[in-house]
């Protein structure tokens, strides 16, 4: 399972949807992973804040003992398949997330995200929400 970004953010937030499936996931003893993309977007987020301090102190809570999978060579093919066919159909989904699907889709791992719209247009990707 890997986390995407808006749920690592719902949970630092402590929403109560995210937690109990973050819990779940526990329970499950499902594996769980998250992408150096998210940790670009949770850092940049951090970078913005006016409480910088404190939202690193978060995030670094947040990562301590997830595993990263990274973009190799095959998930940024399989990433720019999806992107450049979704951008012909004129259907635009974030680069990040498109990257984030190509690392599931080669892992055959399935993406926890409350995004679904977007997530969605990816066929074969396995999608779970909260």
């Amino acid at each position: 399972m890997i986390l995407d970004t808006d749920f690592m953010i719902d949970l630092m937030d402590k929403q109560p949807a995210a937690v109990d499936k973050y819990k779940e996931c526990l329970v499950r003893d499902e594996p769980i992973h998250t992408t150096a993309l998210t940790i670009f977007e949770l850092f940049t987020g951090v970078f913005r804040s006016n409480r910088s301090i404190e939202e690193k102190e978060k995030v670094a809570k947040i990562l301590q003992g997830k595993p990263i999978l990274h973009l190799d060579a095959k998930a940024g093919e399989r990433a720019g398949e999806w992107h450049g066919t979704l951008m012909k159909k004129g259907e635009m989904i974030n680069v990040i997330d498109t990257l984030i699907a190509g690392i599931a889709l080669t892992k055959k791992e399935k993406v926890l995200t409350r995004n679904t719209k977007d997530f969605s247009k990816i066929k074969g990707l396995m999608v779970e929400t909260y």
